[in-house]
């Protein structure tokens, strides 16, 4: 049996759908988990196929990117962001969502290199989202971020901001393996169903549960800001985000 970490958030949904669907699905188990989850079980082989958030490929002792799909943007993610109350130059610490590295590691970058400001990162809490008060400013990420755009006077689309610095899109998770050779027909097969789900977008909206966040519109979130084909621009961006992210400082939560 193969073991597939997946995560659970909406902008997923695709491809969990097709893969419920699959002709083999009863030759692998689909587990579904928080980004930093899938990381983890890969890392320690508890998995043999995982989504896995990019900043965290350099932890692994050796892994393979397996499929042309992932989970990226093109400008715009929404489900990404930075939220103050104060503008950056002003913002003096950043609570940071624990759920993804990926999210996490590119608001230090951001911060470092292109917005030119040295806040203190604060490990965030349960409950952080309603803390963000003065000079403080919080990283919130997946389908939780939905209730809070428009409730803050900043926000800042993580996604949108590297883009605007460096001109490529950005990849927040990739399908990954822990250089274990997979079987061919199931990898096969495997890509098919991503193929699929992401090219029936609509009708797996229809099918599967619906998102709690009523301020999400499903169909433009997956089909106009999350970009699922891992091309040469993304895979450009990838490579640049994890040559960069080697010149960071070490992480010190304050």
């Amino acid at each position: 049996m193969i073991n597939v970490s997946i995560v659970n958030y909406y902008n997923t949904l695709p491809f969990r759908w097709a893969l419920k669907n699959n002709s083999l699905a009863a030759s692998f188990h689909l587990q579904e988990d928080m980004p930093s989850i899938c990381a983890q079980k890969l890392k320690f082989k508890q998995v043999d196929l995982a989504l896995v958030p990019v900043a965290l490929l350099p932890e692994l002792d050796t892994y393979q990117i397996e499929s042309a799909y992932c989970i990226g943007a093109v400008g715009k993610v929404d489900s990404v962001k930075l939220y103050a109350n104060v503008d950056l130059p002003n913002i003096t610490s950043i609570v940071l969502d624990y759920q993804s590295k990926s999210s996490v590691t590119l608001t230090r970058l951001l911060a470092k290199e292109f917005w030119h400001i040295a806040p203190s990162f604060v490990a965030a809490k349960p409950g952080f989202e309603k803390e963000v008060q003065g000079s403080a400013a919080a990283v919130i990420i997946g389908d939780r971020a939905f209730e809070w755009n428009g409730v803050y006077q900043y926000e800042w689309d993580l996604s949108e901001q590297w883009q605007l610095f460096t001109g490529l899109p950005f990849v927040f998770a990739a399908w990954v393996s822990n250089g274990s050779v997979l079987p061919t027909p199931f990898m096969e097969s495997f890509n098919k169903s991503l193929q699929h789900g992401v090219q029936h977008i609509k009708q797996a909206i229809n099918e599967m549960p619906k998102p709690h966040q009523t301020r999400m519109n499903a169909e433009d979130y997956l089909t106009q800001k999350i970009s699922y084909t891992l091309d040469d621009e993304k895979r450009k961006g990838m490579q640049l985000f994890l040559e960069k992210i080697k010149k960071l400082p070490a992480f010190v939560m304050g």
